[in-house]
């Protein structure tokens, strides 16, 4: 089955490397106009060149509201709507113990975790989404949200707070805007680098698979759950781990 998404717009936030940029690539190949969006504006412009497809890009930190409003107004603005958003956008700048964190890093993690998605979509929504058919969000968790990884606890806390977000707003916005979740597991991304570049081969040994997941694997479930394949999906979180949680 080939996956299209002639005719739709997409928005993805932390657009720029790892899995944001794979999903964005995935959707314009697939006949989608796209808006990427990060920080940095000549990581947006590196990553657009490897695209193929009509890419514009947007540098917003993604925990910034007025940037956030902002970046959805101008995909407004150059589309003339929005179809798909995807919250991917995700910040980990602490390891340890959960009791042990300070207060200032654990709200970085929730801002961009959690308050992000909530207002990227709030913003989307009241822009374009609600107005245009088959319309859908897309929030990129973590496997981490359905278990428990101590080294990474309030990451994790974030994501399994994200999960209950999206079902909240898939229950709020149904029929007209379709929202659901993908749950990653341990992907070969800059983010992740440090759970697995020590010791690749050895990871991948508790993995069902017996493999680390690349980008594209986590953009191949973001393409299904966009197109009018899952038309009839709302309010799910897609597991793509390799079976680790087996």
């Amino acid at each position: 089955m080939e996956l299209r998404l002639d005719g739709k717009v997409a928005l993805i936030t932390g657009a720029s490397k790892g899995i944001g940029k794979a999903i964005a690539a995935s959707y314009a190949a697939a006949g989608a106009q796209v808006m990427i969006s990060s920080r940095k504006e000549e990581a947006l412009e590196a990553a657009r060149r490897e695209m193929q497809g009509e890419v514009e890009i947007f540098a917003a930190n993604a925990g910034d509201l007025d940037s956030a409003q902002a970046c959805v107004n101008a995909t407004v603005e150059r589309f003339g709507g929005i179809d798909i958003l995807v919250n991917n956008a995700a910040t980990n700048p602490y390891m340890g113990r959960t009791i042990d964190i300070d207060p200032s890093r654990h709200d970085k993690i929730h801002e961009v975790n959690l308050k992000a998605p909530l207002f990227w979509s709030q913003f989307a929504y009241h822009a374009s989404l609600k107005d245009r058919p088959g319309a859908s969000i897309i929030n990129i968790a973590s496997i981490g949200g359905l278990s428990v990884e101590t080294s990474i606890g309030n990451y994790n806390v974030s994501k399994a707070a994200l999960l209950h977000l999206t079902r909240t707003l898939a229950k709020e916005l149904a029929p007209g805007v379709r929202v659901n979740s993908i749950a990653p597991g341990l992907v070969k991304t800059d983010m992740a680098r440090a759970l697995w570049e020590t010791n690749e081969e050895a990871v991948a040994q508790h993995i069902t698979m017996k493999r680390l997941g690349i980008p594209e694997d986590i953009a191949n479930a973001a393409l299904f759950l966009a197109s009018d394949a899952a038309s009839w999906i709302c309010g799910h979180c897609l597991v793509v781990d390799g079976g680790m949680l087996l």
